[in-house]
């Protein structure tokens, strides 16, 4: 090593201010408290697939209602228990509103009737098949195997209307050629079993054996037609529209037979035979005209005629709504008293504790009944909210008084309070923010919980949500599990809803949980 003493003194030079190393100004930007957090949990990839689960059922209970022409309310009996259905998958055997069933040739034949007559409309409708495409095969054991379609097997109805509404359906006939009024039956020649009794189903001949009704074929195995039939001039129908082609004008016996469309009854009204399908789209498009231009639910119906993506999306809707006003008031409640308790300590904190010991302690169930006793004519939601909020903040406050109570000594708050500061601004500007992450997981893990808490309620039936245009994911699920092995679609689809929401708010809540904790800030890891 070169000795000092022998380096010349004119390579010693003084160094300016300008070139002090710690002068020099950082090349790499601060990052915020925020963007940080962020970083960290875009890293957890786990939290991010569920940031986007729950962003698309947030979208979906927020989009889907003003996308279908359905209401909350909007029932039709007789499309209950209607099977999902989607038109692209239409001509496949998935999603198509259709199931197999294997029956007997009594139960088939009534089907493949009912398709052959709503087919045979003219200037031809199609597409009126019970049996879908008309298709079945036989087993070895004699059964009938086909595809029942869940929207055209109502066929025909009786419906008795005013004079009025009779001729304005066939107005609607004359106007679109879609044939909705079919030849009657006269009362005699329809079935006598109980259970068929004002069926219109049955327009061919039938007999009774054992007070159930079979059906009577010809020498050709067909069903025989029994349509009311007379000779033109003695037919007083009031009908001027459209008629089945070949079933009209047929002679018998040196005559001309027509089929009769209507026949009055008592009060003035008549009596028709519609096409129930066809019937329904006349009064959505013509009378009521809502919008609803066919039946067609993609998620099927509920046991009462309901469309279920309509209910679940607004029923999803609701929950969120609910569950993020519930957990932000409980939330700022719950914050305020925790930081008072775990900020002052001593006497304060006690008596503080002991209040919410004591509230802690009252079941959840005892106070909804108790407000359900004593506000009896109050809304069923502002019972509910009432009843969270009684006793949610209470965990939200406990959560606050751990995080006060850890930080309250810290040297930077002793630093604060040296400094002049006041206990609001040590409290809320310096405690308050490192209890942020803690807070932040809590609300995120709250919201699920509300809307947990809520569904079970309504499933349960202790809370009612089913009036109006209000109804939740737990009515849903409740009003599917009688059906649960026979249309399991009305259940499965609530439920798969309720899985996701809560499978995926844990994994988010976990993920905040580790992006706003001030310990891991700067971390890579």
């Amino acid at each position: 090593m070169e000795n000092i003493k022998d380096i010349p003194q004119e390579k010693f030079t003084f160094v300016g201010d300008k070139n002090l190393s710690h002068d020099i100004k950082l090349e790499t930007k601060p990052r915020s408290y925020l963007r940080d957090a962020f970083s960290r949990f875009c890293k957890n990839k786990g939290s991010v697939v569920a940031a986007i689960v729950i962003i698309v059922l947030v979208l979906f209970a927020i989009i889907t209602p003003w996308c279908t022409p359905y209401d909350v309310s909007t029932e039709d009996i007789n499309f209950a228990f209607a099977l999902p259905k989607l038109h692209l998958l239409e001509n496949t055997n998935f999603w198509d509103g259709c199931r197999e069933k294997t029956d007997g040739f009594n139960n088939f034949i009534y089907y493949y009737a009912m398709s052959t007559e709503l087919n045979d409309a003219k200037e031809g409708n199609g597409g009126h098949n019970a049996i879908k495409n008309e298709q079945y095969d036989i087993t070895e054991d004699g059964l009938y195997v086909y595809r029942l379609d869940s929207y055209h097997s109502n066929g025909t109805q009786y419906k008795k209307m005013s004079v009025q509404d009779y001729e304005l359906l066939q107005q609607y006939q004359n106007e679109t050629r879609n044939q909705v009024i079919y030849p009657t039956i006269r009362t005699s020649d329809r079935p006598k079993a109980t259970q068929d009794n004002g069926n219109a189903n049955y327009y061919f001949k039938t007999r009774m054996v054992n007070n159930k009704t079979e059906v009577v074929l010809d020498a050709h195995g067909n069903v025989i037609p029994v349509y009311w039939q007379d000779v033109k001039e003695n037919i007083d129908d009031g009908y001027h529209s459209l008629r089945i082609e070949g079933q009209d004008g047929i002679e018998k016996d040196g005559q001309v037979y027509y089929n009769v469309y209507a026949r009055y009854v008592s009060g003035g009204d008549v009596e028709v035979r519609v096409n129930y399908y066809e019937y329904y789209i006349f009064q959505h498009t013509y009378v009521l005209k809502d919008g609803i231009t066919e039946p067609y639910f993609i998620l099927g119906a509920t046991n009462s005629g309901r469309d279920i993506l309509t209910n679940l999306s607004s029923g999803a809707r609701f929950s969120f709504l609910f569950a993020i006003a519930i957990a932000t008031v409980n939330m700022l409640i719950g914050a305020i008293w925790g930081a008072i308790s775990g900020y002052y300590g001593g006497l304060i904190d006690l008596t503080m504790e002991r209040i919410t010991d004591i509230l802690s302690a009252v079941p959840m169930m005892i106070v909804i009944t108790l407000l359900k006793y004593h506000m009896e004519e109050t809304s069923q939601i502002l019972i509910l909210f009432l009843a969270f909020i009684a006793t949610g903040w209470i965990g939200m406050s406990s959560t606050v008084r751990m995080q006060f109570y850890r930080f309250k000594n810290q040297e930077y708050v002793l630093a604060s309070r040296t400094l002049g500061a006041n206990d609001f601004r040590v409290m809320f500007k310096h405690i308050f923010p490192n209890s942020l992450g803690t807070l932040v997981t809590s609300c995120a893990l709250v919201i699920p919980s509300m809307i947990f808490s809520e569904t079970s309620l309504t499933y349960l039936g202790i809370i009612s949500l089913t009036s109006g245009n209000i109804t939740s994911v737990g009515t849903l699920i409740a009003a599917g599990q009688p059906f649960l092995t026979t249309y399991p679609h009305i259940v499965a689809f609530p439920s798969v809803f309720l899985a996701l929401l809560m499978l995926s708010f844990n994994l988010f809540g976990n993920g905040l949980r580790d992006a706003f904790n001030p310990t891991l800030r700067g971390s890579e890891g």
